[in-house]
């Protein structure tokens, strides 16, 4: 039976010096993965992943993630190759199609096509195949290699994605699934079908694709103040994936409402009208008992790994620490 991992995720929003810090509190305290968020206007998760290299020893690291339509993927394939041997072989490659590229005028044509051949590329690259390669998207010229030695040619490949299409990629081609922005069990078997459809195109066993669901988190011994930080939070989150949840049954007015006042720059107000159940579905909240009882339901559900996303707490250390002594104790894994 496979064992459960849990993992921090972390926005590329802090100083240099905060995320060593973070990461070693992380690794003694027993999470086996930190990520870095890849979304668009923050710090490029390069920096913080190098910082989190040096300061640990045994966690996994990677973004969560690149998307090749902002970042080509010889340059993806530099970024994680960097990372793989700063960390000595802990590096895990993070693909997503990207959201909010609108917003710097980037579109997004056939995402899942881009997100294949950008693997494809980046494996190309990292295992020294000077063959070329010609996509419908990415190409190679033949001869054209990484002019510097890699750690390995094919660090894990995770992709994030939640519909069906992308689902069967993953099966297809794919370590592991992140379903960002959920905490939600249901979710769990809906994905496990949509990646099988892929992993029995390609003959794969379906239990070597794990399932990462991962979201806001805010615990403290307040969980009053908790919930309420959460809700600010996971406004502008779920303005995006609460349509891709087939299983939430958002009200469209609800929605409607939540996205009018994000736009209008008014988190704090949209967070205020989700109600405590929907709230339970796109977060992590609440006290250490209350935010360990949605991560077990999830590892109770089959995932491979639960991440709980920034900002962890009140604080990024309480929230860390919170984490670390008193909700993973709770967790039967």
């Amino acid at each position: 039976m496979t064992v459960a991992e849990i993992g921090l995720g972390l926005q590329g929003d802090k100083r240099a010096g905060d995320y060593a810090r973070l990461a070693r509190r992380a690794e003694r305290h027993g999470f086996d993965v930190i990520s870095v968020f890849g979304d668009l206007m923050y710090q490029p998760p390069l920096f913080p992943l190098l910082e989190m290299a040096a300061a640990t020893r045994r966690v996994r690291l990677g973004a969560a993630c690149l998307n090749p339509f902002s970042l080509a993927p010889y340059e993806i394939a530099g970024q994680v190759a960097a990372l793989d041997l700063a960390s000595g072989g802990r590096a895990y490659l993070g693909l997503a199609r990207g959201t909010w590229l609108g917003a710097v005028g980037i579109a997004q044509p056939r995402p899942a096509t881009a997100l294949a051949e950008a693997a494809e590329v980046v494996y190309r690259l990292l295992g020294g195949d000077a063959g070329g390669y010609h996509g419908q998207v990415f190409r190679l010229e033949p001869g054209t290699r990484l002019r510097y030695e890699v750690h390995r040619p094919h660090p894990p490949l995770l992709l994030g994605t939640w519909g069906p299409t992308g689902a069967a990629l993953a099966g297809r081609i794919a370590d592991e699934i992140k379903v960002g922005g959920s905490a939600n069990p249901a979710m769990v078997p809906v994905i496990r079908e949509r990646v099988r459809a892929g992993a029995e195109e390609t003959g794969r066993d379906l239990a070597d694709i794990g399932i990462v669901l991962g979201a806001v988190t805010v615990v403290d011994t307040d969980g009053a103040a908790a919930r309420a930080r959460a809700r600010t939070e996971v406004a502008m989150y779920l303005a995006v994936v609460a349509e891709l949840d087939p299983t939430a049954g958002v009200p469209a007015d609800l929605l409607a409402r939540v996205r009018k006042l994000v736009d209008a720059g008014d988190d704090r107000a949209a967070g205020a009208l989700i109600p405590g159940d929907l709230l339970d579905l796109f977060a992590f909240s609440g006290t250490p008992e209350q935010v360990a009882a949605q991560a077990q339901a999830l590892i109770d559900a089959g995932v491979r790994r639960v991440e709980f996303g920034t900002p962890h707490g009140l604080g990024d250390d309480r929230g860390v620490e919170l984490l670390g002594t008193a909700v993973l104790p709770l967790l039967k894994r």
